[in-house]
């Protein structure tokens, strides 16, 4: 019996030693898929997730910042509607209205003046007595 039990004692060991050895395999294993895994994703240039949860509470803040400034701006411009003047405004525009209308009337008035010049000028030449049509009035 005692021959019994020490071969069922080496046969134990022995296990336990094959057990021991592949845990050892599937440890080096687990170590080298894990390792060959980050080298992928580091040449996909992927990003871990902290620091992805990082920027994007980064971008929460900066659009929250973004909103708040428009609302400001929003706020001193309806402020400067109010505190701006807009008669002594009206009144210079009024004033270059003014001056562009002058200036153009007395352009105008040199483009008549040429034209009247040019019509008599026709009205000498035509002196046959012939009408635009070149048929002679009776």
């Amino acid at each position: 019996m005692q021959t019994r039990s020490r071969f069922f004692d080496d046969i134990a060991r022995v296990a336990n030693g094959a057990m021991s050895a592949a845990a050892g395999v599937r440890a080096e294993i687990e170590q080298l898929v894990h390792q060959q895994f980050e080298r992928f994703l580091a040449d996909r240039d992927l990003v871990t997730r902290e620091e992805f949860e990082a920027v994007e509470a980064m971008a929460v803040k900066a659009r929250s910042e973004q909103a708040a400034l428009a609302d400001r701006i929003a706020e001193l411009e309806a402020k400067l509607d109010i505190a701006k003047k807009p008669a002594p405004k009206r009144k210079a525009a009024t004033a270059d209205r003014r001056r562009a209308t002058a200036a153009t009337r007395r352009t105008s008035a040199r483009g008549k003046a040429k034209a009247e010049d040019t019509t008599s000028r026709e009205d000498v030449l035509k002196d046959d007595g012939s009408n635009d049509n070149g048929a002679k009035d009776d």
